[in-house]
C-alpha cells in the first residue's frame, strides 16, 4: 500500500496474500464451524474471524505477532493492523 497517512504494517505491504483454501485449517482440525475467514499478510495461513466461535486469527496474531490481515471473503478488500487498529479498502 504506497499511502503515507497508513501505519507502517499497511504501507509494508506490497501484494496481497489470499488464499485459494476456503476453510479455517485450526476449525477443520477440531470439527467446528466459521463465520468468515481472513489471511495472515505475513505467513498466507487462512483462519477464521472474531465472530467465529474459536477466533482462530486473533489466535495466531497473539501467538506470532504477524500483524495484517485481509479479508478471504468473496467480494471484500480490505486489510486490517492489529498493532495498529487500522483497517483499509484496497
Amino acid at each position: 500500500m504506497n499511502d503515507p497517512n497508513l501505519c507502517q504494517h499497511l504501507q509494508a505491504i506490497t501484494e496481497v496474500k489470499l488464499s485459494d483454501d476456503h476453510v479455517c485449517e485450526e476449525c477443520m482440525k477440531i470439527g467446528a464451524t466459521w463465520f468468515h475467514l481472513r489471511t495472515c499478510q505475513s505467513c498466507g495461513v487462512t483462519l477464521c474471524c472474531d465472530q467465529s466461535e474459536h477466533k482462530h486469527m486473533t489466535k495466531h496474531n497473539k501467538a506470532t505477532q504477524h500483524p495484517v490481515i485481509a479479508s478471504a471473503q468473496p467480494g471484500e478488500r480490505w486489510l486490517w493492523c492489529y498493532p495498529d487498529e487500522e483497517f483499509v479498502e484496497y
